[in-house]
């Protein structure tokens, strides 16, 4: 699930791509012990899917609406937001110093990250999770089921022993994620749900370049799209081909982009395709790389925007 840690978390795992009719709320802190000029010593920024929706950090103590969600009114109690991430701040930092006080890590600056949220699924409970990692690496995550902190690092054990002594810790995060994290999130989506809901079909351009070896290299890009689950490859007389993928990226834009490649021996004239899928597509999308600079759709090319830039 699904930094700021680097837009969705790198250190914590790879944000999940949203189903259809799948809606998440996930929260991402981290404190750091000695930031550097400028950066907040603590921040947390709530995700509506993949779309951050407000942020607060040390330095302001205040949660501010992001986005599209800063020009409604009503969607949430800012100030009292900002009452609760400056509690959370406090704990989370006295955290991190009892894991720097364990390993007696007094040089250099440390960082503590967080992050915890929760799915719905048509509507109904699709799972929760809450974790937290140090520097870069699992600390401890919270089992709903037993309900228990399980460490997941020496120190961690003494902080499953110090939030465990008070049984609220415990009784308090199982019922945030089975209770109030999908009340909250119902709630949003009263506000949000059109926005989430939005669909742009990627547009694509088709690019060749000399490879190893005087091998043609075909990269297919798809970019402008959302949301962020695609289907991109290469085929040659109906086969998939093994490729390179660059995965899906942010665009900069609240859109994505991801791209797809293909080594080709220089004397192969066979017809290649890029094959995309898309939620915004009305069906898929072939483009053919065709030798005579023009795109040769297949017949079960969509109408939507499409680019064809060739290269020598």
């Amino acid at each position: 699930m699904v930094p700021v840690l680097l837009s969705l978390p790198l250190l914590l795992g790879p944000a999940v791509l949203q189903e259809t009719g799948s809606y998440s709320l996930v929260f991402l802190y981290t404190g750091v012990s000695r930031p550097n000029k400028g950066i907040p010593r603590f921040q947390a920024t709530a995700f509506l899917n993949d779309q951050g929706f407000f942020h607060y950090n040390s330095n302001s103590g205040k949660a501010e609406p992001m986005g599209p969600w800063n020009q409604l009114e009503g969607m949430e109690d800012w100030e009292k937001e900002s009452q609760l991430q400056r509690a959370r701040e406090e704990i989370f930092l006295v955290t991190l110093k009892d894991i720097m006080d364990y390993y007696k890590d007094s040089a250099g600056s440390h960082t503590f990250q967080g992050m915890f949220g929760c799915e719905l699924l048509n509507n109904r409970s699709n799972g929760a999770f809450w974790k937290y990692a140090y520097d870069g690496q699992d600390f401890i995550k919270f089992n709903k089921e037993i309900p228990a902190w399980i460490p997941l690092d020496p120190a961690a054990e003494s902080t499953k022993l110090k939030w465990e002594a008070e049984k609220i810790y415990t009784q308090r995060a199982k019922a945030y994620l089975e209770e109030e994290c999908p009340a909250m999130l119902r709630r949003y989506l009263n506000y949000s749900r059109s926005h989430l809901d939005k669909t742009n079909p990627p547009t694509v351009t088709i690019t060749s370049r000399a490879g190893p070896g005087r091998n043609r290299i075909f990269k297919c890009l798809a970019y402008d799209f959302y949301p962020q689950g695609i289907s991109l490859h290469w085929t040659q007389a109906g086969k998939v081909l093994t490729s390179i993928s660059g995965g899906v990226l942010p665009n900069g834009n609240g859109t994505y982009l991801s791209w797809v490649e293909v080594e080709v021996p220089p004397q192969d004239r066979d017809p290649y395709f890029c094959h995309i899928e898309h939620s915004g597509l009305s069906q898929s999308l072939s483009v053919q790389w065709d030798e005579t600079k023009k795109p040769k759709p297949e017949r079960n090319v969509a109408t939507q925007p499409q680019e064809v830039t060739l290269s020598a």
